[in-house]
């Protein structure tokens, strides 16, 4: 047998080649796919010993699913037909244990070129399938937050300027109600035109909820109140074919939030479950305070104490690929005209603008279970606190400064404002109601501030008012802004565009801040 420049036999130098490697499978199957040879790496990852392979079908390496569907003949007829078969997939150790390889199969052919079986590389490439899914999901998961991050800032620039829009809508509807001289049949219609501004108001704040830039209103309150408060409201939404059931748990149940947002969030939780129950079936609505919750978001506090309000139901339930995106806005399982897909976008936002996250368990046809963690909180006020007041605040409110520089929504709110019979003042910015406050006759009782203004914003106005002028109430006025979003306390009321008459002049006949 002739030598190899080594010193090796030329047949010995392969084998060693063969045997030395460890990362690879190296072996050969004969013309009908048995197993005709088998070098250590095969033995290392796919568990079998020479001598218990050997005359063996290759087929024993394959799922059982493979088997039935006919994959491993397959692979040899391309391989045989297109002189080389390439693939990756699941493949069987002999202890039954699954691992993810890459397989290369070559037609072996002899001197005549006469076919004589197969040479056959596999290699174990479970780990690198884990990191590219790995990578994959993080990218994913990159793209998702950079798209709904520009949903969110595309949501609070068209909100500002929707809300103005809606504002002088609506105080123009208000206005032809008051004039009384109106036939019913053009009345009518001046209904329909307040109550869609109402419904195109409430679409915003689902958008505003959403992207997490409402402006909340948050008090120190007892989740379990609010349950027993919304009972009524809840059996009568979701009809008697659906028991409801309410376990109240122990521990502190106390939180700093919105009550409002949490009990429309809430509503939104028992609305959904009452549509995946169309046959009827049982809800259970749960709180109880726990020591730390899930680390479902980068901006939750996991091992600080939550209250963890569950809203379960014995529905439908919900796929894997269905349920991860039940939170994004406009997605919807149900009909293009039955909902706008915002409400449980509207219920994370405002459950994450609040410090906390929602967790979904949901399997089909086993029903789902939507948790919501929120940091738990003692029974002192914040700083900020909207029950915490001045009360230190005249109760005359009859001079009025409007700061406003939509110059429609002036033009109709300082209309109103004279028609109400209050004295008012109706400025475009802040320099403008410094100069006005400055000079003595300017005296006012009440400032109601945009929040969105050239140069100073009306909170770093309200502020300034406050300091110099210690007398003059401030009021805010906002379709949205990043000045009051948030969990940035505010020390002012806040009038959310588009507000109605009856909101303004409750305002301005309120004995205090309030």
């Amino acid at each position: 047998m002739p030598e190899s420049p080594s010193g090796f036999p030329e047949q010995d130098r392969y084998r060693l080649l063969v045997d030395a490697v460890m990362d690879y499978a190296i072996y050969l199957l004969d013309a009908s796919g048995r197993v005709s040879s088998w070098n250590p790496g095969a033995e290392r990852f796919k568990g079998y010993k020479e001598e218990e392979i050997i005359g063996q079908h290759f087929s024993v390496f394959y799922t059982e699913e493979d088997r039935s569907e006919g994959v491993p003949q397959r692979a040899l007829e391309t391989a045989k037909k297109e002189g080389r078969f390439e693939a990756e997939g699941w493949r069987v150790r002999k202890d039954g244990t699954r691992f993810w390889c890459s397989v290369v199969i070559d037609p072996v052919y002899d001197g005549e070129r006469q076919h004589v079986g197969f040479a056959k590389i596999t290699r174990d490439i479970t780990e690198q399938r884990r990191h590219r899914e790995e990578l994959q999901a993080a990218r994913d998961a990159m793209h998702q937050a950079h798209r709904m991050e520009a949903i969110g800032r595309l949501t609070g620039g068209v909100a500002h300027d929707f809300n103005n829009f809606l504002t002088a809508i609506r105080f123009s509807a208000e206005f032809l109600k008051r004039a009384g001289e109106m036939p019913p049949s053009l009345m009518r219609y001046v209904g329909i035109i307040s109550d869609t501004t109402e419904k195109a108001a409430q679409l915003t704040r689902q958008l505003l909820a959403y992207a997490k830039k409402q402006p909340l209103k948050p008090h120190v309150f007892d989740v379990r109140d609010s349950l027993s408060s919304l009972r009524e409201l809840f059996e009568a939404s979701v009809g008697s074919s659906i028991a409801v059931a309410y376990e109240i748990g122990a521990g502190n149940t106390t939180i700093y939030a919105d009550p409002a947002q949490l009990e429309s969030a809430l509503l939104n939780l028992v609305i959904n479950a009452r549509d995946a129950m169309p046959s009827g079936g049982r809800l259970t609505i749960s709180v109880q305070g726990i020591d730390g919750a899930p680390t479902l978001s980068g901006s939750m506090n996991s091992d600080a104490p939550h209250v963890a309000v569950a809203v379960e139901d014995t529905g439908t339930g919900m796929e894997e690929d269905v349920a991860k995106h039940i939170f994004e806005p406009f997605f919807s399982t149900k009909g293009h005209h039955d909902n706008s897909g915002l409400g449980l976008s509207q219920v994370q936002g405002f459950v994450r603008q609040s410090g906390g996250d929602v967790e979904v368990q949901s399997q089909l046809g086993n029903g789902t279970t939507i948790t919501l963690y929120l940091p738990a909180a003692d029974s002192t006020p914040k700083a900020g606190d909207t029950n915490a007041r001045r009360s230190d605040r005249p109760h005359v409110r009859n001079r009025v400064l409007l700061v406003e520089d939509n110059r429609m929504v002036g033009e109709v709110v300082f209309t109103m404002l004279e028609d109400l019979g209050h004295q008012a003042t109706w400025v475009l910015d802040a320099e403008a109601a410094l100069a006005h406050l400055t000079d003595k006759a300017g005296a006012c009782d009440i400032a109601i501030l945009d929040v969105v203004l050239p140069g100073m914003n009306g909170v770093e106005l309200g502020r300034h008012i406050r300091k110099q002028w210690p007398n003059v109430r401030v009021v805010l006025a906002s379709g949205y802004s990043d000045a009051i979003s948030g969990e940035a306390a505010v020390p002012f009321p806040v009038m959310q565009k588009p507000y109605s008459i009856d909101t303004l002049t409750r305002v301005l006949h309120a004995p205090e801040d309030s």
